[in-house]
């Protein structure tokens, strides 16, 4: 099996000193490079998060708190990795949910316009649960018929997911071989503007928020409502990309408001 391509595409995996997008840092990242030819590039750093790694997370990972002392630091890697990114689609497991949102956090925090326009996003393990409903270890052993010895390795975890999309496309006719229908078909329910899941597209392709008491409601209706609302998302502890749309939202109505008066 080989995989449609119109332009390259990076499967990637983040280890990471927890779950929190808007906190969390990561301490080892894996990218296997796929290009239309076939050819494959993988490049995989252990990163100082220069935050502490919880004793509970190391016991998932492996990773401690002296192993990455004395490694690049993400700010020092940025570079190189957005290089070796840039212009491609990405693919991970369980990436639209939480690699893809935390890596965009790591580039935003450096200063490094970091988005998702003119690219496609591939979640294996969405397409994953919605045929199967099962776990990375076991979509392995499923679909590729061996044991991921390596599990929470980015390296590993990485080219296992690889290895279970092209199994998946084997063994579903129903799948296309083409990155449009993967993305379309791997993503979660509904179309959203920020990575994190909070600011979602409604049917007249509005921009809603997914949570709490404005939850489906539009930007424009909170904004001429309680636009104070807007200031409270800036201070509180939300990704610094849901940040920046719900900013540059607040902008344009104001700049709509001068140029009216």
């Amino acid at each position: 099996m080989i995989l449609q391509l119109n332009k390259p595409i990076v499967f990637f995996d983040l280890e990471t000193t927890g779950i929190k997008v808007a906190v969390d840092r990561i301490v080892e990242i894996s990218i296997l490079k796929i290009f239309p030819n076939g050819n494959k590039e993988s490049k995989t750093w252990l990163v100082n998060p220069t935050i502490l790694i919880p004793e509970e997370t190391t016991l998932i990972h492996g990773i401690t708190n002296e192993k990455v002392l004395n490694e690049p630091t993400f700010s020092e890697l940025s570079d190189d990795i957005y290089k070796l990114i840039e212009n491609c689609d990405l693919a991970g497991f369980n990436s639209n949910k939480f690699d893809i949102p935390l890596l965009a956090e790591e580039f935003l925090r450096v200063g490094i316009e970091f988005n998702m326009k003119n690219r496609k996003a591939i979640d294996i393990q969405n397409i994953f649960h919605k045929l199967e409903q099962r776990t990375l270890i076991a979509a392995y052993k499923f679909y590729c018929d061996k044991e991921l010895t390596n599990a929470h390795s980015a390296k590993a975890d990485t080219n296992a997911t690889y290895e279970i999309l092209l199994a998946q496309l084997d063994k579903y006719s129903e799948l296309e071989n083409n990155i449009d229908f993967l993305s379309d078909f791997s993503e979660r329910g509904g179309k959203f503007a920020d990575l994190a899941g909070f600011i979602r597209y409604n049917q007249k392709g509005e921009e809603v928020l997914s949570f709490g008491k404005y939850r489906d409601i539009t930007l424009k209706q909170i904004w001429n409502d309680n636009p104070g609302y807007f200031s409270w998302i800036k201070q509180a502890d939300f990704p610094l990309y849901t940040k920046n749309i719900m900013n540059n939202f607040a902008t344009k109505m104001k700049l709509e408001k001068k140029f009216k008066n």
